[in-house]
């Protein structure tokens, strides 16, 4: 599949899935949420990496440098923004907290401007605007 392909399909999961975590969220608190998602998601990679034995040996040919920076994003991502998002899931619309929260590729483009040396384009620049709009009109 094309890069393109795999990009639709992770946006209708990641459409689909905070309808099902606000419905789950309505008789639990966020934390709670944080927790049995983190489990489940623990469970399901386990059973993937049964499925994909030559996984395991290239974790294990990581280099340090590489596994600290992966870790680090997935508890930044899973953990604190999943805190942070099912929060604001719980005390606000779907509607508007979900667009607002999947607007996080402003702050990767600033970092990766900053960190990476990505360049500029005025496409690139047209498309933060957009989501600065965006974010303006869902507040």
């Amino acid at each position: 599949m094309k890069a393109y392909t795999w990009a639709i399909l992770a946006t209708i999961v990641w459409g689909v899935a905070p309808v099902l975590e606000k419905i789950g969220l309505l008789n639990t608190k966020p934390l709670a949420g944080v927790f049995l998602r983190s489990i489940a998601v623990f469970a399901a990679a386990l059973v993937i990496l049964l499925f994909s034995p030559g996984c395991l040996k290239e974790i294990a040919g990581l280099d340090a440098r590489s596994v600290v920076f992966i870790c680090l994003g997935g508890v930044l991502a899973s953990i604190v923004g999943s805190i942070f998002f099912y929060n604001a899931l719980k005390l606000g619309e779907a509607s508007r907290i979900v667009p607002i929260a999947a607007s996080f590729p402003l702050i990767s483009f600033v970092l990766g401007v900053i960190i990476l040396k990505e360049g500029i384009t005025v496409s690139k620049l047209f498309g933060m605007g957009l989501i600065l709009a965006g974010i303006y009109l869902l507040r």
